[in-house]
């Protein structure tokens, strides 16, 4: 039996976490795919191969050739392109998909959002709503950012970003789970008065939401992309682990308890 997780998330690795040495499933191969964008990840437990497929053809035939018995799609909410590109390898190969994604985020009282469909809807909102602004949508599409000469910017991100970027930012290279007091003192020290965010959901990255209501502080949240439709979806690796166990064990459908 062969599993392979689309990963580089935290939900990825504590899945393979989870998956790893299960007497339920013996002699289990289990590999865990990362992009490769990262120039220091997190490695999982288990196998591990870093870089692309060749799009949704060249998933395909790796899980052709590695004969693959389930693909679980545990990339970030954001990667859009390779969801979709698994859910059309699967269905090539004809190897079942189980998609494993956090919750996203949701307001609570106090908190002052205002939703972007995309990073350029962000940067449109953005001067009407701060000059000092924190970015915390990682090192990718920072271009739709580049034109705001008029905004100062403190990007946080796990590697340096390349150009275009803003002119006038600030890059602070740190990687999560950020604490709250942390969070409260960056905002106060770098006096950010609005913060864009992806709605990735989890912990790790919450705290900013937190530091942001308790200051008043607006916040931009840009929404996450659509999804493949018929993928089922569980919400954390618990559950994932479950139905992989339950799948792998006797047969039953990886969408169903």
């Amino acid at each position: 039996m062969h599993v392979l997780i689309l990963g580089g998330t935290t939900e990825a690795r504590h899945l393979a976490e989870r998956l790893h040495g299960l007497p339920e499933l013996p002699g289990l191969e289990l590999t865990s795919s990362l992009a490769g964008r990262v120039a220091s990840p997190r490695l999982p437990v288990g196998q591990v191969r870093v870089g692309g497929f060749g799009g949704a053809d060249g998933l395909a035939d790796w899980l052709r050739a590695h004969r693959v018995d389930l693909l679980v799609d545990a990339t970030h909410p954001f990667a859009r392109t390779m969801s979709f590109h698994a859910a059309r390898a699967a269905a090539a190969a004809r190897v079942p998909l189980l998609g494993l994604r956090r919750p996203g985020w949701d307001p609570v009282d106090g908190d002052v959002w205002h939703e972007a469909g995309s990073l350029g809807e962000a940067a449109e909102l953005l001067p009407a709503l701060g000059r000092r602004v924190f970015l915390t949508t990682g090192r990718m599409g920072l271009a739709a950012f580049a034109d705001l000469d008029d905004l100062w910017f403190l990007m946080r991100s796990v590697d340096a970003p390349e150009a275009p970027h803003p002119a006038h930012m600030e890059v602070l290279l740190d990687r999560g789970p950020f604490t709250l007091e942390g969070e409260r003192a960056l905002l106060r020290e770098h006096a950010i008065d609005v913060v864009v965010t992806k709605d990735s959901g989890g912990a790790a990255t919450a705290p900013k939401l937190t530091a942001a209501r308790e200051a008043g502080i607006p916040v931009v949240v840009v929404r996450r992309p659509p999804v493949p439709e018929g993928v089922p979806v569980v919400p954390d690796p618990e559950t994932a682990a479950r139905r992989i166990i339950a799948y792998l064990a006797g047969g039953v459908p990886p969408g169903t308890e």
